[in-house]
């Protein structure tokens, strides 16, 4: 099967308590992913954390059945294969290189996307760009507005997966996002600005009361 079959037969979901268990048990196959970080890292500083993937798991848990913790579910079938997070800067407030970033920062933004992470069986089969795709779309279904990405600036060279957690400058640029600066080695700031969902027509036309 073809990239663009894989990525056809795919399809996302918001990650919230009704879908926590098929995230959990993607996190769970790859031993809680990056050392057990259970994709927290972005929610809390340094001297926040505990360290321990139980301890971490925990807290993820919490902030989603507390409506803290937004991520792009890929689903294949009912299993889930792939993520990317996003949230608002006070639900996300440690970014990688921050100090340098903050010495740049003019406004802050709606939301940042922060990470992806994808299955192994299932990489270089698109799931970054379905989940990115499905992020944006949830953004614009709660209201839109301006979104920054925070990708590695290859410059075409290959890097390890490990370290393209926040995507690249190309992915995000076929994504319609804009480069606005560098941050860190290697690292960019990006972004782009998501217009509202349109409600249907039907809802549009529903009388008032």
């Amino acid at each position: 099967m073809t990239t663009a079959q894989v990525a056809d037969e795919l399809t996302v979901r918001a990650l919230s308590p009704e879908t926590w268990d098929a995230f959990a048990d993607l996190a769970e196959r790859h031993n809680g992913v990056w050392g057990g970080c259970w994709c927290t890292w972005f929610h809390t500083f340094h001297a926040e954390k505990t360290f321990t993937a139980e301890d971490n798991r925990a807290l993820k848990e919490q902030r989603v059945r507390d409506g803290r913790a937004h991520a792009a579910l890929v689903f294949d079938g009912e299993v889930a294969v792939g993520w990317c997070e996003f949230g608002p800067p006070e639900e996300l407030p440690n970014i990688k290189h921050r100090k340098e970033y903050e010495e740049g920062l003019e406004q802050l933004p709606d939301y940042r996307l922060t990470c992806f992470f994808v299955d192994r069986r299932y990489r270089r089969n698109g799931v970054c760009t379905v989940a990115l795709r499905g992020a944006l779309d949830l953004i614009a279904q709660a209201g839109g507005g301006v979104v920054e990405a925070y990708p590695q600036d290859t410059g075409g060279t290959k890097i390890t997966a490990s370290f393209l957690y926040g995507g690249t400058r190309r992915q995000f640029e076929k994504a319609g996002f804009t480069y606005l600066r560098p941050k860190g080695k290697n690292h960019c700031v990006m972004s782009a600005t998501v217009a509202p969902a349109r409600r249907s027509r039907r809802r549009d036309s529903a009388p008032a009361g």
